[in-house]
């Protein structure tokens, strides 16, 4: 995997065994930033991902200019790369080891944008959108492959990519 812009552009990442973590492809992590840059700048901006795999969306939004990012990963084989990964870059994203669910609910800030994106068939969809609800300061991007219900949230876009949607919501 490589980053797909900004000034980090091309700078090649590795990813987990695909046992553990399915990468978001380039031609989606660049429809989702070009998406969210059509909606807001990223200058001054904080991005958290919650289920961070191989850490690529955090570093593509250092790379794209949010002032900072968070990624949240708790199996420790991903986290052993996610630490690799950071390590090309001058400005790394902070790495939180841990359940996402359990440690958010410790933040006493906020994020710009919040990406979720579990794994597809674990249940933790719901719980996800909901442990934000205090967090998120504006936009929530949820990759899912199931009907999700948006309802406490406003919808703004879905994209469908083969057998997955991106959908972008605004609290």
């Amino acid at each position: 995997m490589i980053i797909t812009a900004g000034k980090y552009k091309g700078y090649k990442i590795d990813s987990p065994q695909k046992e553990i973590t399915r990468p978001t492809l380039s031609k989606v992590r660049m429809s989702i930033f070009n998406t969210l840059q059509s909606l807001t700048s990223f200058e001054g901006k904080t991005f958290l991902d919650m289920y961070a795999g191989s850490g690529i969306m955090g570093l593509e939004a250092i790379s794209r200019g949010f002032k900072n990012a968070v990624a949240i990963e708790k199996n420790i084989k991903a986290v052993s790369v996610i630490k690799s990964n950071f390590k090309k870059v001058p400005e790394p994203p902070q790495l939180i080891i841990g359940d996402c669910l359990k440690i958010i609910t410790k933040f006493d800030t906020k994020f710009d944008v919040i990406y979720i994106d579990p794994p597809y068939f674990a249940g933790n969809y719901e719980k996800s959108l909901e442990a934000v609800k205090d967090i998120a300061a504006k936009f929530i991007i949820i990759e899912h492959v199931t009907d999700l219900n948006f309802d406490d949230f406003n919808f703004i876009k879905q994209k469908k990519y083969g057998d997955k949607f991106i959908t972008f919501l605004s609290v």
